[in-house]
């Protein structure tokens, strides 16, 4: 009783959510919690009644505003929870089709995220500061630039060569601003931070699914303990119903899941039928290659004879990022059905390989592009390669747009007539989470590669992924089922972020490395227009700050670090480390906990089987038949 007491006392001192914490962690039934909340309640009314007799009508109503207001911020923040990008969605999507579809759309969210992200960094340090020291544009806008990327749009902020190399400056002897260091820092920042924030949410959900996996997937938890008591909507309740449902399925099927064993000539005829398959893909990837090259060399010689406003001309130019997508979208078809052809026992396998071949091929088209402007187009004859590059990177990215929208139509909707009307075994299709995901990172993978030469394609694709969003959202709901085999996809995100780190971004980043350190940009356009390449006007800058004696630090971290190979591998060995440590004891923060948990119920356990035996004793003192 004393030691209730002392429990209720000490819950009362502490605040709410450490109250409810402590309550939630104790190791009673849930009958038990609430009558030790009640109690808590009862005192923390007793006191408060106690003490406000003391206290002045100021101070009263400054506390009742202090608890309005925390109330208040309470119920704001759970409402814009609720109100989070595509909560709900997401919610319904994992319930009905299971994690395997719902990490597709998971990964699709946060390539819009990064993309508001690039958005805001280069409008903010390049395009606004442009528009102020930028001469009205002299071109008419005629609608086919919305396609072509050219005409109106060669005279704004979209591309590379509109801007100034000059310094700029509206205020005489006031505050200026240096194109040409902004251009170069914004661009190399902004993929510093990239590639911080793909490393770490790739060893965050390297961590989650394969070195802890069972710390955020547990068996019995999820029947037992994953249930939220605050559900109230009877529509919420049958969403969550379904979600924990599906999760179940997938973690039974993984567990039940059966080897089957096949004979000799069986295993002769798989292994056929794979090799068959991979040389088939291989052999696809390389005939697209050489189609895209060849083409993209015919598109040069267009653009180089063409006039410079002549739209029919670059119209004309459409040919190659048409053909282009029309591959990247046409080919997939055929990797899936080779994929079914084969009939994988587990999806996952059928998916991975799936991956791999459309990994193969988007990335050797690309591979293939950034060969044909870094070696040809920047050698020609135009006035502005850069800019060039820019436009053939936006009809790239608009053109893979459109066709992505198409795929949906012709690649779901018209297989869903087929299968409830022409051929009704072959059922509803399922969704196609290889081909889709290889579609995203093939599309982020140019907006990467287009930063430079069109800082604002960023904007571009945030609209058109947020369409892809709802696109692909109601074409699922609509024309396609769950898969038929339920599987667990834990580790696929971490797949998909890995694909997106390797080759995607460490192959932009080497394809911008060229072009800022080797290549020499144009000499009527650009804010590196005279210099020997892009990095010089770095050199430059730091040449100037020689001269002042308050900067010498500047000059010292130039010479000593930036230019330092040792200095950046001792601080990737540095990164590596302390994520590790850092791990390692989150890891043991997590097992003494569990330890200490195991503790407290082996001492109740050991409390409830004194007390049983103390009443054992009592009813056997009290029994007439004792001696």
């Amino acid at each position: 009783f004393f030691a209730e007491e002392k429990l209720v006392a000490s819950l009362a001192s502490m605040s709410t959510s450490e109250r409810i914490k402590a309550i939630q962690k104790m190791p009673e039934t849930m009958k038990k919690k609430r009558e030790i909340r009640n109690k808590v309640l009862k005192e923390i009314t007793k006191k408060s009644r106690h003490h406000c007799t003391q206290l002045s009508c100021c101070t009263e109503c400054l506390q009742g505003a202090v608890v309005r207001f925390r109330r208040f911020g309470n119920s704001l923040s759970e409402h814009f929870h609720q109100l989070w990008l595509w909560h709900r969605v997401l919610k319904i999507i994992g319930a009905e089709f299971g994690t395997s579809v719902l990490s597709y759309f998971i990964f699709l969210k946060w390539l819009i995220t990064l993309n508001i992200f690039s958005f805001l960094i280069n409008f903010g340090f390049l395009a606004v500061p442009q528009f102020v020291a930028a001469e009205p544009n002299d071109l008419s806008f005629k609608g086919l630039e919305l396609i072509t990327g050219a005409g109106y749009f060669q005279q704004t902020v979209l591309y590379y060569g509109f801007y100034t190399n000059a310094t700029i400056s509206k205020i005489e002897n006031g505050p200026s601003y240096h194109m040409q260091l902004a251009y170069i820092f914004t661009v190399g920042i902004y993929f510093v931070i990239c590639f911080l924030i793909l490393l770490f949410s790739m060893a965050k959900s390297f961590w989650r699914n394969f070195i802890n996996p069972q710390t955020y997937s547990g068996n019995a938890s999820k029947l037992l303990c994953t249930w939220d008591f605050n559900i109230t909507s009877e529509e919420a309740v049958k969403l969550k119903q379904k979600n924990l449902s599906t999760q179940i399925k997938e973690d039974l099927a993984e567990v039940s899941r059966e080897v089957l064993s096949y004979s000799v000539r069986e295993r002769v005829v798989r292994i056929g039928i794979h090799l068959v398959s991979w040389v088939a893909s291989l052999g696809t990837a390389v005939a697209a290659c050489a189609g895209v090259y060849f083409l993209s060399i015919n598109n040069l010689k267009l653009f180089v004879k063409g006039r410079k406003n002549d739209l029919e001309t670059q119209a004309a130019m459409l040919v190659l990022p048409i053909v282009t997508s029309l591959l990247n979208t046409s080919i997939p078809f055929f990797y899936s059905w080779l994929g079914h052809l084969e009939r994988f026992q587990i999806p996952g396998q059928q998916i991975y390989v799936t991956i791999i071949r459309n990994i193969t091929l988007k990335i050797s088209i690309v591979g293939i592009l950034c060969y044909y402007w870094l070696n040809v187009v920047a050698a020609s004859e135009s006035q502005c390669w850069e800019t060039l590059i820019g436009q053939d990177v936006y009809r790239l990215v608009l053109v893979d747009f459109i066709f992505c929208l198409l795929g949906s139509f012709f690649g779901e909707f018209l297989q869903r007539i087929i299968g409830t009307t022409v051929c009704v075994s072959r059922g509803l299709p399922e969704f196609d989470i290889g081909r889709n995901v290889l579609d995203l990172i093939y599309a982020q993978t140019l907006t990467w590669i287009g930063i430079l030469f069109s800082p604002l394609l960023p904007a571009i694709q945030m609209i058109s992924f947020s369409i892809v969003f709802y696109v692909k959202m109601v074409s699922l709901r609509m024309n396609c089922q769950p898969p038929r085999k339920v599987w667990r996809t834990a580790q696929m995100t971490t797949y998909f972020i890995l694909l997106l780190f390797f080759p995607s971004f460490v192959g932009v980043l080497s394809v911008v490395g060229v072009t800022v350190w080797r290549l020499k940009p144009s000499e009527e356009c650009g804010p590196f227009r005279g210099l020997p390449s892009m990095y010089a006007a770095v050199a430059e800058w730091v040449k100037t700050l020689e001269t002042y004696t308050a900067s010498k630090w500047v000059v010292w971290i130039y010479h000593n670090l930036i230019t330092s190979e040792l200095f950046f591998f001792i601080l990737s060995a540095l990164v590596l480390i302390i994520t590790y440590l850092y791990w390692q004891i989150k890891e043991g923060r997590k097992t003494m906990t569990k330890f200490l948990r195991k503790q407290i119920i082996n001492v109740r356990n050991d409390k409830m089987f004194l007390l049983k035996q103390l009443r054992e004793l009592q009813r056997a003192k009290h029994s007439p038949s004792a001696p």
